[in-house]
């Protein structure tokens, strides 16, 4: 596979599974926010949008130059979910599965979001997190796209599934894909006003 990429709501476990995914398929990892640090400038009418920009635009970068280093199995996460419908359009004819992590259960996502704000911080919206999940639950399917629903899985499980979905998917080089519309999309850049 060229790039794995890994999409989901916060406290669904994206970063737990990447990290073990890489590992196992001797690929790379990379998360959007593994860019240097900049100061935005003083002009700047939306300081959210402009920095997601440059943070997907980095990572769109950095994504292609390990492909031409001839590294395989790029295992990448943590971008805007609005961004996860432009994947097919980027990507096309690569190797590519995204995998859409879910939960059947909002209360087990809602469980790992006050235990990640406990031990670990970050973002603690309880009710974002619900939102977010739902929203990414239900849309339809991108082109390479797959579901695991994590409910009620242990981490070991939910590889053990990634795993073999992966080895088993025939990712499709050539298709017909219409930019979708990203209302039907969740962003996290609050000052998209997106819910």
């Amino acid at each position: 596979m060229d790039f794995i990429f890994i999409i989901g709501p916060s406290a669904v476990g994206k970063t737990t599974l990447a990290q073990k995914l890489y590992k196992y398929f001797n690929g790379v990892y990379f998360e959007q926010n593994m860019v240097p640090e900049f100061c935005i400038p003083e002009n700047c009418k939306d300081e959210g949008i402009f920095e997601e920009k440059i943070c997907w635009d980095n990572f769109l970068l950095q994504l292609d130059y390990f492909y031409k280093k001839g590294f395989k199995n790029i295992v990448a996460l943590d971008f805007d979910d609005v961004r996860a419908r432009e994947i097919p359009k980027i990507f096309k004819g690569y190797n590519f599965i995204i995998l859409r992590l879910i939960s059947s259960n909002s209360e087990q996502i809602k469980k790992q979001m006050i235990h990640r704000n406990n031990n670990e911080g970050g973002l603690f919206k309880l009710d974002n997190v619900v939102n977010s999940n739902e929203k990414i639950k239900n849309r339809h399917l991108l082109p390479n796209e797959v579901i695991i629903d994590v409910y009620n899985k242990s981490k070991d499980e939910i590889l053990n599934e990634a795993i073999q979905k992966i080895k088993k998917f025939k990712p499709l080089l050539d298709y017909k894909y219409i930019l979708d519309n990203e209302n039907n999309y969740l962003s996290w850049v609050l000052s998209k006003n997106l819910k």
